[in-house]
């Protein structure tokens, strides 16, 4: 990559975006009703078994990392993600509050540049852009350079399926080449930035003088009491743990057990396939999980535990889908295992009272992971209430796979995405699941109501007409 803004760069973003500004001209004027159409054809071209199954696993293949056979079943996200902008106004009045005399109008955000992580790249392009189209915005990709022939491809599909409804092509573009001077340039011409990506291409986002839409890292930790359904935890640990190989940031990272079903837990994880390590095992990984500056290596990065256990120097037997090592008491910046592990490992700690519970979870998150989320198996309401209390997270999952959850689900409330605001406490704008409702503009409307104003007792309560120095 070039550590400069080549001429031929510059001109090319310009030319994509002249593009981009058209395409959406053509709609400007489409009803709700083309706008629904256009979202489903996206949904159905990208999202139909052969075609996302093909591009999934080229996925996995370009980059090195991920689960080929697993990675297909992503494509859940797709239909989810269409129900839920089926299910709203992206166009004219959305909203209207009579009461308030409010009246609110949807508008497009504008030209989107969409930065696209090699762990999703034939996923993300179609989440964005069912909810892109579905507002009247174009976008622009720019692909992780692993993965950039699968999210080109990807993005030929979104094209494919606007030609075939008669919308322009050029509501979806994709760098074919990308580099870090041009996706940087990208973001400060487009009218909003979604930064789905590595701390840097996040930072950069936010640094570009433009709106954007970032992402936190993960560091899911999940607190199991002794309310829980041991079967039903362990089993939930282990498909959240092994979904891609561990690669996104939603997986199970640190697994926090009450003592008084500690052992029991870990037999069950042992009988989901999981690998408890011994102190040796222990440290041969940690020297070859993470480099001498503290990164992670990228052999072992989303990829099955047999190759982990490989690199560090040990082996394991076939059966076995993750592994798992004792950290308890080991936290903090010097101790690696306390931080994001992104593959097939998690870190087990047990509490006795449910005080030490939150306090491991709080110097957890002091190492790492805060915004994004944490978990609980429990039963006990008063317990799961102290967590959310506690948690310096933006989405907390009860009795549910983690990294099959926090992005939305079918049997959960949680807006469906692939890109998690994780607020203030990573560094990010909004909280929220990434959707439709952000990239829209919106013009409120307020008509004359009847004066709604209390009267001062009402408004300061005992302190009006207090004497103040």
């Amino acid at each position: 990559m070039g550590k400069e803004l080549t001429e031929e760069d510059r001109a090319l973003a310009n030319e994509m975006l002249a593009r981009a500004r058209a395409a959406m001209a053509e709609i400007e004027d489409w009803s709700q009703e083309d706008l629904d159409r256009l979202a489903q054809a996206i949904g159905w071209y990208a999202g139909n078994e052969k075609t996302f199954t093909r591009l999934a696993q080229q996925g996995v293949d370009e980059s090195g990392i991920g689960d080929r056979e697993g990675r297909p079943g992503k494509r859940f996200k797709i239909y989810g993600v269409l129900r839920d902008a089926l299910r709203q106004k992206s166009t004219g009045i959305v909203e209207v509050d009579e009461a308030r005399g409010l009246v609110k109008y949807a508008k497009p955000a504008g030209v989107i540049a969409s930065l696209i992580p090699m762990t999703n790249p034939a996923l993300t392009p179609p989440v964005t852009g069912i909810y892109a189209a579905k507002a009247r915005n174009a976008v622009i990709f720019s692909p992780h350079p692993r993965t950039r022939l699968t999210t080109s491809q990807m993005t030929d599909v979104l094209r494919q399926a606007c030609r075939d409804v008669g919308a322009p092509e050029d509501l979806f573009q994709c760098v074919t080449h990308p580099s870090i001077p041009l996706t940087q340039h990208l973001m400060e011409i487009c009218d909003l930035t979604l930064a789905t990506g590595g701390k840097p291409m996040v930072k950069a986002a936010y640094s570009s003088g433009k709106p954007a839409f970032g992402v936190g890292a993960g560091n899911s930790s999940i607190v199991i009491d002794e309310t829980a359904d041991i079967e039903i935890a362990a089993k939930n640990t282990r498909m959240s743990k092994t979904s891609d190989f561990g690669s996104g940031c939603s997986a199970d990272g640190n697994i926090i057990i009450q003592n008084s079903i500690y052992e029991k837990m870990v037999k069950a994880l042992e009988d989901e396939g999981g690998y408890l390590c011994n102190d040796e095992e222990k440290a041969l990984l940690e020297k070859a999980m993470w480099d001498e500056k503290g990164n992670r290596t990228f052999p072992t990065i989303a990829c099955k535990p047999q190759q982990t256990a490989e690199v560090a120097g040990f082996a394991i037997p076939e059966d076995r889908k993750f592994l798992m090592v004792e950290n308890q008491g080991c936290i903090g910046p010097e101790h690696k295992f306390s931080k994001e592990k992104l593959t097939t490992l998690m870190a087990l700690y047990h509490f006795e009272n449910f005080d030490d519970a939150l306090n491991t979870v709080s110097k957890i998150y002091e190492v790492g992971g805060k915004g994004h989320s944490c978990g609980i198996y429990s039963h006990n309401d008063d317990h799961i209430d102290r967590l959310a209390r506690l948690a310096p997270v933006s989405r907390m999952m009860v009795r549910q796979p983690q990294s099959k959850a926090n992005a939305g689900s079918f049997t959960n409330g949680m807006p469906m995405t692939s890109s998690l605001g994780c607020g203030i406490w990573g560094g990010n704008i909004t909280n929220e699941n990434v959707t439709l409702k952000h990239m829209m503009n919106y013009t409120w409307v307020s008509r004359p109501i009847a004066e709604d104003k209390p009267s001062d007792e009402e408004l300061f309560g005992e302190f009006f007409g207090r004497e103040v120095a």
